[in-house]
């Protein structure tokens, strides 16, 4: 496609820490469908999984850094700013309220979207924002065998047309091959627990200051030392992470300079637009 289509994507997970199977599947999608830019949201109380390890305030701030990396993604900070479950509903309407003429899409897993009738209000989320739907190209896909409530929308709404998705705010499906990305959060956690020589183990599968800020802020070693004293994870010191040399010079709400974040924090917190590069 020779020209970028007018279409915001999104990206939520809980990022336990950013990786780059996350990263490059963003940076995937956003190649094959010609988009400006995709913003990734870290759940602050993710309904549909166990407590995240680190705090929202860590993983948002570790995303921030890893999308340093890749032109044209973004870190959103709404979720983790919103009290009560990370519901998608509630920050697509959000984003909608804030620019109500562009449209959204919304990338998932294709065995996330084989689940979404267990999500909230989820035929909703078909009336805020189209949906990308990413495959491994040669492996079966669970989107051939969906609920049937699930059936009629994909049949109705799948297209191989991705400039459908910018005629028309919410509602067409269309589904992207990406290469796959063998890497798991939990063997990264394990090893970031284990300090200098556990960063050296992993240090491939994630953005080396997503990485340093990870040790800098001690968050999985504090993790791992209260489970030992069977003692749930305590977030740590949101400042530590921004030692990293990309955060030398600290913007509003301590965001780092050269990294696009967009912040959207409640009200007993500092507010913050959108910090850009500069």
């Amino acid at each position: 496609m020779s020209r970028l289509i007018r279409v915001l994507a999104i990206l939520g997970g809980a990022f336990d820490p950013i990786h780059y199977g996350h990263l490059r599947l963003a940076a995937d999608v956003k190649t094959a469908l010609s988009l400006p830019e995709v913003r990734l949201v870290p759940a602050g109380i993710p309904p549909h999984r166990t407590t995240p390890v680190a705090s929202a305030e860590h993983r948002f701030a570790m995303t921030a850094l890893g999308c340093a990396e890749f032109a044209g993604l973004a870190a959103d900070a709404r979720e983790i700013g919103r009290a009560g479950p990370s519901y998608t509903v509630r920050t697509l309407e959000d984003l909608h309220a804030e620019q109500p003429a562009l449209p959204l899409a919304l990338l998932i897993g294709a065995d996330a979207f084989a689940g979404l009738t267990l999500w909230w209000h989820w035929e909703r989320l078909f009336t805020l924002a189209h949906f990308v739907v990413v495959e491994r190209p040669g492996a079966a896909s669970p989107v051939e065998e969906l609920p049937p409530s699930l059936q009629v929308h994909w049949e109705r709404r799948l297209t191989t047309d991705p400039l459908r998705l910018e005629r028309t705010l919410a509602g067409s499906i269309v589904r992207v091959p990406v290469t796959p990305q063998p890497i798991a959060a939990t063997e990264i956690r394990a090893a970031l627990a284990h300090g200098a020589a556990g960063r050296e183990q992993v240090r491939s599968l994630l953005p080396g200051g997503a990485a340093q800020g990870a040790a800098n802020s001690g968050a999985y070693s504090q993790a791992r030392q209260q489970s030992q004293r069977r003692f749930g994870p305590q977030p740590g010191g949101l400042a530590a992470i921004w030692a990293h040399p990309l955060c030398r010079k600290p913007l509003a709400w301590g965001l780092p300079s050269g990294v696009a974040c967009f912040a959207r924090l409640s009200p007993n917190r500092a507010s913050a637009s959108r910090v850009s590069s500069c």
